[in-house]
């Protein structure tokens, strides 16, 4: 039986980026059946009436699910994995960071039984387009995320993860922000999985452009690397 990509999106007012998001997810060759997951965290752009209009169209398969308040990316990410059917889950952001034409090789370890779980890298290459802060507050956290959990990563804070949908099922998240990022991490290596990073293209927003990551879950980020590594 052909094995079944869970494709899971969290939605916060891109309003500006859905439609084209999900035409390049649409686009790309895996070679899988995909499920589409969308979750939107209580959008006020239009966003909300996107999703409807596609919920209500003819040819939509895709899951949509709405938040009646803003809860947070991780609150939206659990909200999105109670309905995964698949065998592999990936998380898909909606802000065209990132590149939907990756999933091939974000894959392929799975694929091949040499990973459990693929984080999708955007420094393994050099640094790529992006703040300047941005991208060492990332640095920093992925060092200490390293340090602490015993893991070789280098991206911690990367959207793009992928992983075996039972593995998934198994670990119990509470963080309703962008805690999820450690949180999920330091999970995965108490499990002992198996973690391979690819090399991914990306292309960074800047707080102008609907950049919603501030410096204070950078500090946050520090405290749950401890939390979920030793108290969790």
């Amino acid at each position: 039986m052909a094995q079944t990509l869970s494709i899971v999106i969290p939605i916060y007012n891109e309003a500006d980026h859905l439609e084209e998001v999900l035409r390049q997810i649409e686009a790309v060759e895996i070679g899988l059946e995909k499920e589409l997951i969308l979750v939107d965290d209580c959008s006020t752009d239009g966003t909300r009436e996107i999703l409807e209009k596609l919920q209500n169209s003819d040819d939509n398969d895709a899951k949509i699910f709405y938040h009646e308040i803003n809860r947070g990316k991780g609150a939206t990410l659990r909200t999105g994995f109670e309905h995964i059917t698949g065998d592999i889950t990936l998380i898909q952001d909606a802000d065209l960071e990132y590149d939907p034409q990756d999933y091939p090789k974000l894959l392929e370890p799975i694929l091949n039984e040499t990973a459990d779980v693929v984080y999708g890298s955007r420094f393994m290459e050099g640094r790529q387009e992006g703040l300047l802060r941005s991208y060492l507050a990332n640095r920093f956290l992925t060092f200490l995320s390293n340090l602490v959990n015993g893991t070789k990563i280098t991206d911690m804070e990367t959207c793009y993860k992928v992983m075996k949908s039972d593995i998934l099922k198994d670990i119990s998240l509470t963080s309703d922000r962008f805690g999820f990022e450690p949180e999920i991490t330091a999970k995965l290596a108490k499990r002992k999985c198996k973690i391979v990073d690819v090399p991914i293209s990306y292309r960074g927003r800047d707080y102008h452009e609907g950049k919603t990551v501030s410096w204070k879950d950078g500090v946050a980020a520090i405290f749950h690397i401890f939390r979920f590594r030793f108290f969790s």
